[in-house]
Order: C-alpha cells, then sequence, then structure tokens
C-alpha cells in the first residue's frame, strides 16, 4: 500500500527521523495559513501524489511569501499532473505539503527494500541524492554502497558507518548519519514496510540531517497488524476498478489492453495473460476470484472486468476445484443478465461439474464461444477482436 508523502513523514516523525517543519492542505487557503504559522519563508509548496518527478511535472513551487504560497497552491490544487511515473493521464491532485525550504548543502539517497533473492532487507546510499535511484544504477552503480541486512540482527552500527562513509559523510556527520539509519531501519520493520525511501536525504548549511522527502510502502499483507496504517490509504490515488475489486475481495490490477481474463488461481492467470500475448493480443487485466469463489464473486469480477472501456473480449479459463465449474457458470450467467455485454465472450472450462457448466452455459439462451483447451481460447478471443 502506498501513502502520501506527508504521511510517511509523519511516521517518520514517531521513529525520531528528522523531517522538515510544514502541514497538509486542501485548499490555496489552507496552504497559506499553513505558510504563516510556519514563520519566515521561503517555503516549498509540493503536490501530494502517489508518484514520483513531481517537480518535472510543475508539482513543486518555491514560494518566498505565504501569499505566493497560496498562489502556488492555487496553481497546483486541481491540476492533472504528469510525471514520468504517472503516465500520459497523470494524477489529479488533492492535496499540497507546504514546508519550510531548506539551505541545502548536500543531497544523497538513503533506501531499503526487500531482497526476495535472500530473503532480507538491503540498505542503500547513495551520494548521487536527487536522481532517480534508477538512473544511478544503469549509469553510475559504483555511486550505490549497499548492506544486506540479518533481520535476527537487524541493522549493526557498523553497517551505517559503512554507509555513512562510503557516501562520503565527514567525521561531525556519522554519528547523526548511523542515528539516522537506524531509525530508519527501526521503522521499516516495526510497521512492516515494503520500501522505505528518502530521497533527497540533504544535509543542510546548519550541518543537520532531514529527509527533505519520503516514499513509504507499506505490507498490504500485514495491514491486519496495523489498523491504524490502513486508513492511511487514499482511494482517491487508486484505480477505481482496482479499488471496487478490493471492496469484493477480488485480486485484480488493471493493465492497458483488450483482453478481460477471469481465472481461478494466480499461476493459471499468469499462464492464461501469456497465451493471450501469444496469440497476438493484449490482456486488459490480472484477475484471480480464488478458488473459493462464490456466484456473488464471480458476478462482480464479471463486473468489474466489462467497466473497463478497453476490453474488446472477455476469456473465462476456469479449472474446477474448490471452485466447481457450475458455481462460475452461474455466476457468469447472472453478470451477462445485469451488464448490458456488446463484446464477445469465450469460455473454457475443465474440472468438477464441467459438463454440468456447460450445460448451464448453453441452457442460458445467452451468447458464448466455448473453447476445448486454453490455447484454443486465447486464438479465438484475439481472433474475434481483432
Amino acid at each position: 500500500m502506498k501513502i502520501h508523502e506527508y504521511q510517511g513523514k509523519e511516521l517518520l516523525k514517531k521513529f525520531q527521523v528528522p523531517v522538515p517543519r510544514g502541514e497538509v492542505a486542501e485548499t490555496p487557503q489552507e496552504a497559506r495559513t499553513v505558510a504563516e504559522e510556519l514563520g519566515n519563508g521561503p517555503f516549498v509548496v509540493k503536490a501530494q501524489i502517489h508518484a514520483g518527478g513531481r517537480g518535472k511535472g510543475g508539482g513543486i513551487k518555491v514560494a518566498a511569501t505565504p501569499e505566493e504560497v497560496e498562489n502556488a497552491a492555487n496553481r497546483i490544487l486541481g491540476m492533472t499532473l504528469v510525471t514520468p511515473q504517472t503516465g500520459p493521464e497523470g494524477r489529479l491532485v488533492n492535496k499540497v505539503l507546504v514546508e519550510q525550504a531548506q539551505e541545502i548543502e548536500k543531497e544523497l539517497y538513503l533506501g531499503i527494500v526487500l531482497d526476495r533473492t535472500s530473503a532480507q532487507p538491503v540498505l542503500m546510499m547513495s551520494s548521487a541524492g536527487g536522481m532517480e535511484i534508477e538512473e544511478v544504477a544503469a549509469r553510475t552503480p559504483e555511486l550505490i554502497i549497499k548492506e544486506t541486512v540479518d533481520p535476527t540482527a537487524g541493522c549493526m552500527p557498523y553497517q551505517a558507518r559503512n554507509l555513512a562513509f562510503g557516501v562520503g559523510l565527514g567525521p561531525q556527520l556519522i554519528r547523526p548519519a548511523v542515528s539516522f539509519i537506524d531509525n530508519l531501519y527501526r521503522m521499516f520493520t516495526a510497521l512492516d514496510c515494503s520500501l522505505a525511501e528518502i530521497n533527497p536525504l540533504v544535509v543542510t548549511k546548519k550541518g543537520e540531517m532531514l529527509a527533505l522527502d519520503a516514499k513509504i510502502n507499506l505490507d498490504d499483507n500485514a495491514l491486519f497488524r496495523h489498523h491504524d496504517l490502513a486508513a492511511l490509504e487514499d482511494p482517491e490515488e487508486m484505480d477505481p476498478l482496482e479499488h471496487e475489486a478490493r471492496k469484493h475481495h477480488l485480486n485484480y490490477i488493471r493493465l492497458s489492453g483488450n483482453i478481460g481474463a477471469m481465472v481461478n488461481g494466480a499461476g493459471l492467470a499468469m499462464a492464461t495473460m501469456d497465451l493471450i500475448k501469444a496469440a497476438g493480443a493484449e490482456p486488459a487485466n490480472f484477475l484471480d476470484v480464488g478458488g473459493g469463489a462464490s456466484a456473488e464473486m464471480v458476478t462482480n469480477g464479471f463486473r468489474i472486468i466489462l467497466a473497463d472501456p478497453q476490453v474488446k473480449g472477455v476469456l473465462i479459463n476456469i479449472f474446477g476445484g474448490i471452485l466447481r465449474c457450475d458455481v462460475l457458470a452461474n455466476g457468469v450467467v447472472q453478470a451477462v443478465k445485469e451488464v448490458q455485454v456488446k463484446v464477445p465472450i469465450i469460455v473454457r472450462l475443465e474440472g468438477t461439474n464441467v459438463e454440468l457448466g456447460r450445460e448451464i452455459l448453453q441452457n442460458s439462451g445467452l451468447k458464448f464461444t466455448v473453447a476445448t483447451d486454453m490455447m484454443d481460447a486465447a486464438r479465438k478471443v484475439a481472433a474475434l477482436v481483432q
């Protein structure tokens, strides 16, 4: 689960990670009030969306006075901000973060991610702060210093010192840097984060270290331990169809193709998407209704697939085990009757009660194309769409 920068900084403060003074605002007038409460300028007004590269898209403005802060917020709020990470559709800005601007001496990068290969957290630090870490890794990988952390031992002081010395910090900053890194790691583990990224981590001309930005992702699977963090999710930043699918406990991810897919089982869903591409078409979604799906869940899944205007055809690929083929068939028939379907539907059923499921589809009075196997299904849906 992604959260906003201002929310991430609130979490950082709870773990004694220093951040600039600032508050979030939803109107230009609120932004001006925040600036007046902060005191002396200059100030920075930052669009709050779940994407990086905001400055390149015009989503970050520097203002000298509270009046200029109000004007900047007026320009940013309500804009559709397009950055390299939003895609061409962009994101609507509903909030801004107003902070005191800092006199920066040095910009660094600090991040913690999970390394799936070693099944351990990895600390990364770089002297090339302010740049996208992917660019640094591609152009100058030697500038990224890494330390793999044993989760049973935690972040050791020598590892934090290795990072601090590796990015060229002077002796007077080693102790603050070690404390900064240790506190960030404590937050990462305590809150079950999947990513904690500070870019840039700045050293000010006063010699302070501050998290000028904060990108914090939380592990969805651990939110049952953090009910307070679950409330940080912003539905307006989610794809509306993905948000709707979550309400119905469906595993749905929207893609950019034109073939909707309904499958039971993540592995079968991945294989189905591969077959759609092999047949010359592109999948419009990943949808795993799960092994124990009910007719109601199937109906909701089908309705969500068809709500995507890019979908020109639907492939239903079910291997009946726990989810019986007759249950799936009843759900599909119910959904097609509820939703005005104008696209071809190809169905491939195998497994428990498969004959009963096919009979339900055939006797429904609705038009379905039945496939004999997975490849046949993919070819038929691709041909119908083309």
